[in-house]
């Protein structure tokens, strides 16, 4: 399966949209690159792939080698050069994640009128990075910096949803005890949890805090690795069931913009 997905990649041309006036040898520069992110190619195989002459392409390709954005492997053929991996270093350091995020909570926010919590994991508990307060006459008990429980909120789940069944329990017991305070078993959380993972989001129908509920989603970066969470919390008077199950799509649409920003394709980390 993983086979067949590489070569129908490989027969995919890089090409993208159209250069603006006078920018035609840039472009094609970018699409060869574009080309062998695919794999390593020969010159005919570029050639091909992007519909350009070889003489063309080698001048391209020649000109990325010597600035070491590409890499020719007698044997092998054009590869990425190692010019990329600090390209891509650099741009990993320049994101922010509240920064990257923000534009995105406020419309989240707009949408909703409810409080929007931005949050990563951090010490076994939910760090919260952002918040939003909405536009209802309500408080939500939080403040950025603080860190909340991760299996009794929206947020602390979605930041799990990748996490095994035993990494869950451990997680679990470190929050409640021995014995569940709350009255209720691992087993049934645990349920839930595998729903919620699959579905990609995560509810708390006040298990946190006494009639607060909210809808929670991951955050991915390049590597589909869970990195952060975001969350839309209100009481229970505007947070009924029909409701959460109705901004499931806007929550996780918000978080999956984000990841995107990031540099997720969709996909989870195969970590």
């Amino acid at each position: 399966m993983k086979q067949s997905k590489v070569l129908q990649l490989r027969a995919t041309p890089a090409i993208k949209g159209a250069p603006v006036a006078g920018s035609q040898t840039l472009w094609r520069g970018l699409n060869l690159l574009e080309a062998v992110t695919l794999g390593p190619a020969s010159l005919s195989e570029l050639s091909n792939r992007l519909g350009l002459n070889r003489s063309t392409v080698h001048r391209l390709a020649s000109a990325l080698v010597e600035r070491d954005y590409l890499r020719l492997v007698p044997g092998e053929g054009y590869m990425l050069g190692n010019k990329l991996l600090e390209l891509g270093e650099a741009a990993r350091h320049q994101l922010n994640l509240p920064r990257v995020a923000r534009p995105h909570l406020e419309r989240l926010s707009e949408e909703t009128g409810d409080t929007v919590h931005l949050g990563v994991l951090d010490v076994g508990k939910a760090l919260y990075l952002d918040k939003l307060p909405g536009q209802r006459r309500i408080e939500i008990g939080s403040r950025v910096g603080e860190r909340h429980p991760l299996c009794s909120t929206g947020l602390g789940k979605a930041l799990m949803l990748d996490l095994s069944p035993d990494e869950w329990r451990t997680y679990y017991r470190a929050e409640f005890g021995p014995r569940d305070k709350v009255g209720k078993s691992f087993t049934a959380w645990s349920e839930r949890m595998r729903k919620y993972a699959a579905g990609g989001y995560s509810f708390d129908v006040e298990e946190n805090e006494d009639k607060i509920r909210c809808v929670g989603a991951p955050i991915r970066d390049d590597s589909g690795a869970i990195i952060a969470a975001v969350s839309v919390s209100s009481v229970a008077q505007y947070m009924t069931h029909a409701r959460m199950t109705e901004l499931i799509g806007t929550v996780t649409g918000t978080a999956d913009k984000i990841s995107q920003e990031l540099g997720w394709r969709g996909g989870k980390s195969r970590a």
